[in-house]
């Protein structure tokens, strides 16, 4: 009699707002599991991959964790790109399933838990380097911040103001709309009279293509601003009109141009697998998914089961030798990774890197010794 499978639950918006970046991130699922099995399985067993759709709703995404839990018994679950969503999740997987989570997009960091692992950058990561990096590159004083309402632009603003007055610079305005929020002609026109060097933008989809479009009409470009979006990649690069993103700046953990042979090879296999789809970027979380799905394997072969606990005391100190943009590995006892990290410009439609920034410590908190790895820690921001 055949052992029972692995199975593997994954959460991605592959219908709604962000299904662009989410499709991308399901097929990097499906090719590391397919690689993983075509390896002869973990443990001796095939792994299965369980994919939902969340449609970029954080309710849906509360749902389909539930389902994945309860009802089909997933031994661990990925996936969630905006913030609202991964606290959805995790009320449902972690707090009442106490099931293990890897929650694979850049975020704002502070997550805390004993049963969650954060595979993709957080400020330290993105912002420590790259704020006074940018000032002193562009000689750029004033800053506006032009946000989305959820977690992540506010503890990502608070981060950003600290740097740049830290710097000699100062922060003209902070604002924040609805996601599908359209119309953001005051905004631009104070950006426009404040005399701002600088548009640190936080605004997603689906508010960001309208945000774009009269932050460019008004000529912000054009009298020598500077865009900044660190979330951008190669997927919104390729849907939005040329104009209104080149000379973008953003500081991820991959580039469609690092160089790395790896890097090279597995965007090349990625191209072949899933010609004409979604692309493979750090901003779609697809290299987080990568990453994470590469810790996980590594933590179950060293553990030798599928117990909990066990994987989770691996985990902690997983390493991969190879990945997106270089090696990676989870800081013990702080749940999130060292990776690689760049800085790149839009130019001519393609992210060029301007800045390879090396291994990167996350400096999250550790989790405190007395948290229970089987209990959720409850909610952060």
């Amino acid at each position: 009699m055949s052992q029972p499978t692995i199975r593997v639950g994954v959460i991605m918006d592959l219908t709604g707002p962000l299904s662009l970046l989410g499709i991308a991130s399901a097929n990097v699922a499906a090719m590391v599991i397919g690689d993983i099995n075509a390896a002869g399985g973990l443990l001796g067993r095939r792994v299965e991959l369980l994919v939902e759709d969340s449609a970029t709703s954080d309710t849906l995404a509360e749902t389909k964790a539930a389902k994945l839990v309860e009802h089909d018994k997933v031994d661990v679950i990925l996936g969630g790109i905006y913030s609202s969503t991964r606290q959805a999740i995790k009320r449902a997987a972690v707090v009442k399933g106490k099931k293990l989570y890897i929650y694979p997009e850049q975020y704002e960091g502070r997550e805390c838990d004993p049963l969650i692992f954060c595979t993709g950058p957080v400020p330290a990561q993105q912002l420590d380097p790259f704020i006074p990096w940018l000032m002193q590159q562009t000689r750029a004083k004033k800053f506006y911040l032009p946000s989305a309402d959820y977690i992540w632009p506010h503890v990502m603003n608070t981060k950003v103001r600290e740097l740049v007055t830290a710097n000699g610079g100062s922060i003209e305005g902070e604002e924040y709309f609805p996601l599908d929020h359209g119309e953001y002609a005051g905004i631009v026109e104070k950006i426009m009279s404040s005399g701002t060097d600088v548009v640190f933008n936080t605004i997603v989809p689906p508010g960001l293509m309208p945000f774009l479009e009269q932050l460019h009409r008004a000529g912000f470009r054009k009298r020598g601003g500077t865009l900044v979006c660190t979330y951008f990649e190669e997927n919104l690069l390729r849907i939005l009109p040329p104009a209104q993103v080149e000379g973008v700046y953003g500081c991820l953990d991959y580039y469609q141009t690092v160089s790395d042979p790896f890097s090279v090879a597995l965007l090349k296999r990625y191209n072949k697998l899933y010609p004409g789809s979604s692309m493979f970027t750090a901003g779609s979380a697809s290299t987080g998914m990568y990453r994470g799905l590469k810790f996980w394997e590594a933590a179950v072969n060293e553990a030798g089961s599928l117990d909990q606990d066990a994987v989770i005391a691996a985990l902690d100190h997983a390493k991969i030798a190879e990945g997106p943009g270089g090696p990676a590995a989870m800081v013990p006892g702080q749940h999130h990774a060292r990776m690689n990290m760049y800085i790149a410009q839009a130019r001519n439609g393609v992210f060029q890197v301007v800045r390879e920034l090396g291994a990167i410590e996350p400096n999250e908190a550790r989790l405190a010794a007395s948290f229970s790895r089987t209990a959720g820690a409850g909610e952060t921001l």
